[in-house]
């Protein structure tokens, strides 16, 4: 309970606490962050389970990959900044502790696509193994499901 408490005292949250403004903005980036990560890493993960064909992998994998990772780092940085204004409630929050769970699958997900050699071969035009489909429908499936899970904190 200290580290809650120490978390809660720490500036940031104290002043996300006593301002409104505040609070409204970094809540804001925190679903900005959000929607910059499902809304890059859905049509890739989609374009690698077999649909838009038409569109080259090699041109919009970069650019997703990036634009995914620019959400996650600010979804994960204002989610830590808003956790710290009530950390001991989230704890205690079955639908919180199920996000975190399953923000880790989604991560670990991504590092194991990223380190899959056939995921780097489709990147330069070669095929789209069946692996790389299932591993892109599974992140697909986990990045849904954290955000139904995010939104699921606020009702209990």
């Amino acid at each position: 309970m200290d580290l809650l408490q120490a978390i809660a005292a720490w500036p940031g949250a104290v002043w996300l606490t006593r301002s409104g403004t505040a609070y409204l903005f970094v809540n804001a980036a925190h679903i900005l962050g959000i929607g910059m990560l499902v809304g890059a890493i859905l049509p890739l993960d989609l374009r690698l389970a077999g649909l838009f064909r038409s569109f080259p992998l090699q041109v919009l994998a970069p650019f997703l990959s990036r634009a995914a990772a620019c959400g996650l780092l600010l979804a994960l940085l204002t989610g830590a900044w808003l956790f710290s204004v009530k950390p001991a409630e989230y704890v205690d929050n079955t639908a919180f502790l199920i996000k975190m769970g399953l923000l880790a699958c989604a991560l670990l997900n991504v590092a194991l696509q990223h380190g899959n050699r056939r995921y780097r071969q489709a990147l330069v035009g070669g095929p789209v193994h069946g692996v790389v489909r299932g591993v892109a429908l599974l992140s697909a499936v986990s990045w849904v499901a954290v955000l139904v899970a995010g939104r699921w904190i606020g009702f209990l």
